[in-house]
């Protein structure tokens, strides 16, 4: 029998955990923006990530059972949890109704256990796990499934400055979104170039399926100059410093340290480009401009 160190791992390894370092950062950051000139409470923090680690669990969650069929027949995802067998269709149904009433819960937490009360966060938390959900159904229907899935997570940062601050949010909490969303557009292009094979005979409509790997990249990169361009941009209108911009170089060179990995020729090292190179521009931009909120 599986212990329970097995167990956790097998349901961290379902949801993909490891990969809350990709939106929770740029989470955090907008937390800090939206309560200037003061601090975010331990309250505040601790609601932010609960809402963010239970909205992503679900829509993760909801994703695997709703492309078991198409993971069953890729040989990169047939020795996932769910087509193996190792957590039961049920268990994985149930474990998504409870991340989303805890998620619920968190929203409901903003309007109930902080002052001022804010009622948004409650107000909104069903149109966002409807938005997070439908990307699993787009990549049958559109070949801007990336961009669904960008503009998903990208919600993270908005929807924290309005759990914070509703009645500032405005021009930088927008363009935080819009860069993310870019960021993580493009390199799930990149990822999405691993099953361009599998894709085409299953009929979805990923990019590098409709218009080759490529292209698929050229997207990518493109996406990526406008990733920076953006962050610049989200510097500029929150009067962000030095930190925040050294922040910004980092992460620029990242992006091409990432898309240097990878060619149509050769995609051995994709997963290298999409987990640690993007988990590194996370931590790193999100560390430093919080850092340099708290310290400005």
């Amino acid at each position: 029998m599986a212990g329970p160190l097995h167990t956790v791992r097998t349901w961290g390894e379902m949801i993909k955990f490891s990969h809350s370092v990709f939106a929770l950062p740029f989470a955090l950051l907008a937390t800090f923006l939206a309560a200037r000139p003061a601090l975010p409470s331990g309250v505040q923090l601790g609601l932010i990530v609960v809402c963010m680690v239970a909205a992503r669990s679900a829509a993760m969650t909801f994703n695997r059972l709703v492309d078991l069929p198409f993971d069953a027949a890729n040989p990169r995802t047939a020795g996932r949890a769910l087509v193996r067998g190792t957590i039961s269709r049920r268990a994985a149904w149930a474990f998504f109704g409870l991340a989303c009433v805890a998620f619920a819960l968190g929203c409901a937490g903003f309007q109930f256990a902080v002052q001022p009360a804010n009622p948004w966060p409650l107000r909104l938390c069903v149109p966002v796990l409807g938005w997070l959900c439908l990307y699993s159904y787009t990549k049958r229907l559109t070949r801007w499934s990336h961009v669904v899935l960008g503009v998903g997570i990208a919600m993270a940062p908005v929807a924290a400055w309005i759990a914070i601050s509703p009645n500032t949010l405005g021009l930088s909490a927008w363009l935080l979104m819009a860069a993310v969303a870019l960021w993580i557009a493009g390199f799930d292009l990149i990822y999405a170039c691993q099953d361009v094979d599998v894709d085409r005979q299953a009929g979805l409509h990923s990019v590098p399926a409709r218009l080759g790997v490529p292209a698929a990249l050229w997207m990518a990169r493109g996406f990526h100059v406008l990733t920076v361009a953006g962050l610049v941009a989200v510097g500029s209108t929150a009067e962000l410093g030095v930190l925040y911009y050294a922040g910004v170089g980092a992460v620029a060179l990242l992006l091409v340290v990432e898309h240097a990995l990878v060619s149509p020729r050769d995609l051995s090292r994709v997963n290298l480009a999409f987990f640690t190179v993007n988990g590194v521009v996370g931590l790193l931009l999100g560390t430093l401009g919080v850092l340099d909120v708290v310290l400005h």
